[in-house]
């Protein structure tokens, strides 16, 4: 097995878990919160199907699917179109609503899509390539998958145990 193997299988198990937890859901049990403070399962799997979709754009050099394929506008969120949800104050966290479960998980099934073929180009030599020095110290390649992959896992364990609750309430 080589790591692209590895990244390949482990994006393909965050698209697992994010089909698992918004599969069958209304439109308001995917606006759930926990409390007024807390995220909803819609705005943490948008949440971390755009920082996913960011960050692979950026490290491939190819335009975000969000965009290039529409999603945005499919979406409609009032948010600016290049919007991740990084720093979102309670009331952009409310903004986040989606019509359905099926828009979810299409935009995070295009955004695995691409994240795969990605990956599948890469070679191990690739990984410890420094792709950003903003950082002490600079960021290599492989962090930065290992980075979207850790955030994407927690976000969807989060989105994940909030449908528990849902279905708990019914």
């Amino acid at each position: 097995m080589t790591s692209t193997d590895l990244l390949v299988d482990a994006f393909g198990r965050i698209r697992e878990v994010v089909h698992e937890a918004v599969g069958g859901l209304s439109a308001d049990e995917l606006a759930f919160r926990a409390d007024e403070e807390a995220n909803s399962i819609a705005w943490l799997v948008w949440h971390l199907t755009r920082v996913q979709d960011d960050h692979i754009a950026d490290v491939a050099e190819i335009e975000q699917v969000w965009t290039a394929q529409g999603w945005v506008d499919r979406f409609g969120l009032p948010l600016d179109p290049l919007d991740t949800g990084y720093g979102h104050s309670i009331d952009d966290v409310a903004a986040v609503r989606v019509t359905s479960a099926k828009l979810l998980a299409g935009y995070h099934d295009a955004v695995c899509d691409q994240t795969i073929d990605y990956v599948r180009t890469l070679t191990d030599a690739d990984l410890p390539q420094i792709i950003d020095e903003a950082y002490d110290p600079p960021v290599s390649l492989g962090v930065r998958l290992v980075s979207v992959l850790c955030d994407d896992m927690q976000h969807a364990g989060q989105a994940a145990f909030l449908r528990g609750i849902v279905e708990r309430r019914r």
